[in-house]
């Protein structure tokens, strides 16, 4: 069964808090996120925010937070804000957006990943509101950003849906905050360290 709701859940990777460098983000809330690890947040249908520069390591957090999700039992579906946006769009237009509404509404754990990187058609982002907004109080969304909440509306390009959207997200909401150096940069360094070190040990005497 957790199989299943893995492979449903379409994570791109599968990541976990055992492959986090906790270290190379200091900013990160340790504690706070070892919590969340355990899904009670899930049962109490509270969100979770977490917002950071690119690179420092949002989409992990979210993957690993989405296994346990799979593992507690927890229907999972994660997706890209993006990549969301256009699915609505199409299903719109092939007239089956109900049935997308329907299945996303359901979901236990929303993931919504990379909002900020691509600005929606007014059209986009009412869509996408509705989605946030069926889910309220009725599940829980994890969504990561680059952008800080105030510059949310560049992306839904309305004030008025922006603030309507992030009242409801913040209702019962975790915040973590991720504004330390690139963590995949400090990542990729390491290893590239370590493969040094390995190819060093390697090499036989003279």
């Amino acid at each position: 069964m957790v199989e299943r709701r893995i492979r449903l859940a379409r994570f791109p990777h599968t990541k976990s808090f055992d492959t986090f460098d906790f270290a190379a983000q200091p900013s990160l809330n340790k504690p706070l996120v070892v919590e969340l690890a355990r899904c009670e947040w899930i049962t109490t249908r509270s969100n979770i925010i977490a917002l950071g520069p690119s690179g420092t390591g949002k989409t992990h957090v979210a993957l690993a937070l989405g296994l346990a999700a799979c593992q507690k039992g927890h229907s999972v579906a994660f997706v890209t804000a993006a990549a969301l946006v256009h699915e609505l769009m199409e299903a719109r237009d092939e007239r089956r957006l109900r049935q997308l509404q329907k299945h996303l509404a359901s979901v236990k754990l929303l993931i919504l990943d990379e909002l900020g990187y691509v600005p929606f058609t007014a059209v986009g982002s009412e869509l996408l509101f509705e989605v946030l907004s069926q889910r309220y109080e009725r599940g829980s969304t994890l969504i990561t950003s680059n952008l800080p909440f105030d510059e949310w509306t560049s992306v839904f390009g309305s004030e008025r849906l922006t603030g309507a959207l992030l009242d409801r997200l913040t209702h019962h909401v975790h915040i973590l905050e991720m504004n330390g150096g690139s963590y995949r940069l400090a990542s990729s360094r390491k290893r590239q360290k370590h493969s040094h070190h390995a190819q060093q040990e390697e090499v036989p005497p003279p």
